[in-house]
């Protein structure tokens, strides 16, 4: 089969579609015919080795592990004797750990739930992770209710693109920040007020907002909290800038101005899960979210798919086809 595969950290070109073997299936393990897969920041921070400390776990000087791609979809080819869940034909969409390959083993079925039914492969494979981080921030994170008054900087994103239409489910009023050419985007994600931050800035308009779902981390702690109600929630979700820590300190910087302030302060490291992908399913037939693919690029050019990812333009989700 035709895999993506790298043997040293680096920019995209280090990136080389091979001829590897098929994996073989185990007794709790499914085989996916991989249709789509989608590209994620976690793919080309793994590729470049950066922040530095994802070396202490991925490998210090060339990665242990050579392989990319967390998001998939496709048909289920083989299954183990011991998986009663699915059987050979099922469409299926979920996560798993090398998605850009024509088959991948998934050794965890129940990180995979079978395919909405109105979606094609490309947008099944956008939601997972994305869909999966926006749905963390916003239900179990900030907690948000019905009526309240939700702000999401970065609302045109792949993740961000998934918060506007899952607040709006969640009975929120939702302002969106993102830039001029995405404006219409995100007002007809269902967005009630977009914020073009080339002309008005968000943290000193006066609105004040229960819940902050922070996507681009391009503001300063005092800016968000300012924009927050006396009780409001900060959820900082984008990786801070740094070759060293990188997200660590996205993390760390509100646990440590926690006990200082009122407001909630609440930064998460998201793990994906099986009923996530349910809760996302329902949401998708139900007609309330509806993934946004910016591009869709085929196996072999996903070099090309993550250096346009790292420009940090990307309306929705960058998506391979296989």
């Amino acid at each position: 089969m035709k895999a993506i595969r790298f043997d040293a950290y680096g920019p995209p070109d280090v990136l080389r579609l091979r001829d590897v073997a098929v994996p073989g299936v185990g007794d709790g393990d499914i085989l996916v015919r991989v249709r789509a897969a989608s590209v994620n920041p976690w793919d080309w921070h793994h590729m470049r080795g950066k922040p530095y400390f994802m070396r202490l776990q991925a490998g210090l000087t060339r990665p242990r592990a050579n392989r990319l791609g967390v998001d998939v979809a496709g048909h289920v080819e083989a299954v183990g004797r011991d998986v009663t869940a699915f059987r050979p034909g099922d469409e299926v969409f979920g996560f798993c750990e090398e998605g850009f390959a024509e088959y991948v083993r998934i050794g965890e079925p129940e990180l995979v739930r079978p395919k909405p039914a109105r979606l094609g492969f490309e947008e099944a494979a956008a939601i997972p992770l994305a869909a999966g981080t926006a749905l963390h921030a916003l239900r179990d994170r900030a907690r948000v209710r019905a009526g309240q008054r939700v702000l999401v900087n970065g609302a045109a994103g792949g993740i961000g693109t998934f918060a506007v239409q899952i607040a709006k489910a969640l009975g929120a009023e939702v302002t969106g920040v993102c830039g001029t050419g995405n404006v219409e985007l995100v007002r007809a994600l269902g967005a009630d007020h977009v914020v073009d931050y080339s002309k008005e800035d968000f943290a000193r308009a006066g609105r004040r907002y229960d819940a902050l779902i922070d996507l681009v981390g391009n503001r300063s702690l005092s800016d968000r909290l300012r924009a927050l109600t006396p009780k409001g929630a900060l959820v900082p979700v984008a990786p801070a800038p740094g070759q060293w820590i990188g997200p660590l300190w996205g993390v760390a910087k509100p646990l440590l101005a926690a006990p200082f302030v009122r407001r909630r302060l609440l930064p998460f490291l998201y793990a994906p899960n099986g009923d996530d992908l349910a809760t996302l399913a329902g949401l998708v037939e139900s007609g309330a979210v509806t993934p946004v693919i910016d591009r869709a690029y085929p196996l072999h050019d996903l070099p090309q798919a993550v250096r346009y990812l790292e420009q940090g333009h990307a309306r929705g989700k960058v998506v391979i086809t296989v």
